[in-house]
């Protein structure tokens, strides 16, 4: 299982950012994918989750401001961000679970700035 992200960057107080997240190696559009992420000096936590069927999960934190949402034709699940805030400058991670392991990408930066 390969999990490549991309769409981090730099983005002001406010702003938004779309994360992308392409899958291999499994059949896709039978399993639950995630985001995470880890700012500096913090554990790792639980973003957004989106389920097989489409259901979807999010941290507290951000439930109105981001939307998680997949794509089974192409492979990819996407987090579009907005109302960003400097509490969510961090490192998101993809992820899956396939069997009974855990799979991450490799990480995208996000950096909200004032």
């Amino acid at each position: 299982v390969q999990l490549q992200a991309s769409g981090g960057g730099l983005a002001q107080t406010g702003g938004s950012l779309r994360l992308s997240c392409h899958a291999s190696g499994l059949n896709f559009k039978n399993y639950a994918m995630n985001w995470y992420r880890q700012a500096p000096g913090e554990e790792r936590e639980f973003v957004a989750g989106i389920t097989s069927g489409g259901i979807t999960d999010y941290l507290e934190s951000v439930r109105g401001r981001f939307t998680i949402s997949r794509d089974n034709v192409r492979r990819m699940v996407s987090l579009q961000t907005a109302n960003l805030t400097a509490d969510d400058t961090a490192v998101y991670y993809c992820n899956t679970k396939y069997g009974g392991r855990d799979f991450w990408g490799r990480g995208t930066l996000v950096t909200v700035s004032s």
